[in-house]
């Protein structure tokens, strides 16, 4: 059967998603709405579990590809109509990532005969806390609808590819001293002043550059909050500073924490604490497995690396390799004036649609 070269009008599409709401914990009508399309095509196998969707072809072929995005949003902010200006489109989540998940809507509908079998996998509550990721649902309770050999999310990269992933570590770090008037303060002991050699260390931190696998990743240390303070004529017996490290993929969790820990061990006394509060692991890039790596060269461009910390990491931790390559633009997701462009939204879906028609070429 011939595959369909150019599919239905993709903006069109895309706001059509974007004018049903689906603000994290509330995807339920639109994943109504995916499933009964997706239900619809004899060639899927469709799976839900809660309102995460799986839909994959059951070929026997030698490889399978995973796409995967995730269906909410972050609340509107007056923008929860689409509109289209032309080539544009705005609204709610139509950079990250409704233009995503039409690319796979129309991929898995409209692809009855791919190179390789496919799994495509709608997710839910990707925009808050990681303990309630729909992804990780399903890697806890359906591994088996997540097998594969390599994955493509579809978060907003502009059409580029954006491989791996950065780790994030979250520590809260609290100094202590005693309390006393302002006006004797040489009775107390100040908290607050305690921090100036923390803060210190995170001004002058040097953060590494390392290139891994052809990507430029860029590490990052930085206070995130400070709190502290009991009253305007109180030396302050307490102060905390909440610390954030993004780190490189060449760098395991623990090694990332101790090298956290070993920067600030100086300035801790027994009585302060230093608590990991919150962490995910990094990804390494994954081009060298040929799915990806034909999709790196269809894709042409600037392979860079993935800053920020995103889904390819639950894959890679299943030793899935995985890579970020969607239609969106990261620079202005979540904002109020999130926007959509035609042009790559169309090459993100020729990319893929190539990919999955043709097969990795054998010479």
């Amino acid at each position: 059967m011939t595959e369909p070269a150019t599919p239905v009008d993709l903006l069109a599409r895309t706001a059509a998603l974007v004018d049903i709401a689906s603000p994290s914990r509330e995807e339920q009508a639109l994943v109504d709405i995916l499933e009964a399309e997706l239900r619809s095509n004899v060639h899927l196998d469709v799976t839900r579990v809660g309102d995460n969707l799986v839909a994959r072809t059951l070929l026997g072929r030698p490889q399978r590809l995973i796409f995967a995005g995730h269906t909410d949003t972050v609340p509107a902010a007056d923008n929860a109509t689409a509109r289209i200006d032309g080539d544009r489109l705005f609204g709610v989540g139509s950079s990250d990532m409704k233009g995503g998940l039409v690319v796979m809507l129309e991929l898995a509908r409209t692809t009855v005969d791919p190179a390789m079998d496919c799994t495509y996998v709608f997710y839910a509550r990707e925009e808050v806390a990681g303990i309630e990721s729909g992804l990780g649902e399903l890697f806890e309770t359906r591994p088996d609808l997540l097998e594969g050999d390599a994955a493509i999310l579809g978060e907003p990269t502009d059409a580029l590819i954006e491989a791996g992933c950065q780790g994030t570590l979250r520590f809260r770090m609290v100094l202590h001293g005693a309390r006393a008037h302002t006006a004797r303060a040489w009775m107390g002991r100040n908290a607050v002043h305690r921090l100036a050699p923390v803060l210190q260390i995170l001004d002058a931190y040097e953060p590494r550059r390392p290139v891994i696998d052809g990507c430029q990743f860029h590490e990052a240390l930085q206070a995130v909050a400070i709190e502290g303070g009991v009253a305007g004529n109180v030396v302050p017996d307490s102060a905390a500073v909440t610390i954030n490290f993004r780190f490189a993929p060449d760098r395991t969790m623990a090694e990332a924490e101790t090298h956290v820990r070993g920067l600030f061990a100086s300035c801790l006394e027994p009585e302060d604490s230093l608590e990991l509060v919150d962490a995910s692991d990094a990804a390494a890039p994954g081009l060298g497995h040929p799915l990806l790596a034909s999709l790196a060269e269809r894709a042409g461009g600037e392979v860079l690396a993935k800053l920020g910390w995103t889904d390819v990491a639950r894959f890679a931790a299943q030793g899935i390799p995985a890579v970020n390559f969607g239609p969106g633009d990261n620079r202005i997701a979540h904002t109020a004036g999130e926007y959509l462009d035609r042009e790559p939204l169309e090459k993100v879906w020729s990319v893929v649609h190539a990919l999955v028609t043709e097969g990795v070429p054998t010479t």
